[in-house]
């Protein structure tokens, strides 16, 4: 890595490929400001982007991905990847979302940052359970296969029908129905509770047609 070499070996102790400025700037012993100004440096040589006010990343490390972000964007909430990402992540659907989709106790928003969109969605606190962290500590929290499916139709009730039509899913293998149902009994409103159940039955029994008499 070219540049200051305590810049460089600051970024080493970290020991991630995503970091804060205040991180930096506690190892080094120096202001945020000097060490954002040192971080920024960086990054007009290419060799960092900064991905956020105070959030930087080095996409050349081989143990960077776009899903790390998901922790830092969510600000002083917790968050973790749902929706069609994770089902994506899963194997359960083929197709490669564009956006990062997240659950977040936090209000619902958008960030836009050079690696990607990130679309956060709030649930009830009660709700926001159901994940853990990818391949046994891979840097970020991820919902369950069956959760994720859940969240979608949950969200989906919503204003703006997000997620209102899924991509072909394959509900196979390790996925369970019952699992699912048990996350669907969870939902404390019992008018959206009664919609989530009826379209998981829905896909479930489209899923099996599919299975039985082959897809394609």
């Amino acid at each position: 890595m070219v540049g200051n070499p305590s810049i460089n070996r600051a970024i080493q102790l970290v020991g991630r490929p995503v970091f804060r400025t205040r991180e930096i700037a506690a190892l080094r012993g120096t202001s945020v400001g000097a060490a954002s100004q040192a971080l920024g440096s960086l990054a007009r040589q290419g060799v960092l982007v900064r991905a956020a006010r105070g959030i930087w990343c080095v996409p050349s490390d081989p143990r960077f991905n776009q899903f790390l972000l998901v922790n830092y964007l969510s600000g002083a909430h917790r968050a973790y990847v749902s929706f069609i990402s994770a089902l994506h992540l899963h194997g359960i659907i083929e197709q490669i979302p564009r956006v990062v989709y997240a659950v977040t106790t936090a209000h619902s928003h958008v960030e836009t940052t050079p690696l990607g969109k990130y679309s956060f969605h709030q649930v009830d606190p009660g709700f926001f359970a159901g994940f853990d962290w990818y391949r046994d500590g891979k840097g970020f929290l991820i919902a369950s296969a069956e959760k994720a499916l859940v969240d979608g139709l949950y969200i989906s009730t919503r204003k703006g029908r997000r997620f209102g039509s899924l991509p072909e899913l394959e509900l196979a293998g390790q996925f369970s129905i019952r699992r699912a149902r048990t996350w669907v009994t969870r939902i404390s409103d019992g008018r959206i509770r009664g919609i989530v159940s009826a379209r998981l039955e829905a896909l479930w029994r489209e899923n099996q047609v599919a299975v039985t008499h082959g897809r394609g």
